[in-house]
């Protein structure tokens, strides 16, 4: 299962979704639906903006979730 890893880097930042949504010019909406992991795909196209915006890899943004990555996740305290 590939995760979706867009709430813990915008965390990392202290961005707000709509800051990124005003930075990338995505809809609002499909951030969202990024961020929450309610989503089945992204395009390549917004992949990129996320990526630029953020100054990170798609490495940073994707992870292929693993039993180990859920409990590291879990554990990281929230700022």
């Amino acid at each position: 299962m590939i995760r979706i890893l867009l709430s813990v880097r915008l965390g990392e930042r202290r961005w707000t979704q709509a800051r990124l949504a005003q930075e990338t010019g995505i809809r609002p909406a499909t951030i969202n639906e990024l961020f929450n992991e309610m989503t089945d795909s992204i395009s390549l196209e917004k992949l990129d903006k996320i990526c630029h915006a953020l100054n990170c890899d798609v490495g940073d943004i994707l992870a292929v979730g693993t039993d180990e990555l859920r409990r590291t996740l879990a554990d990281k305290p929230r700022k």
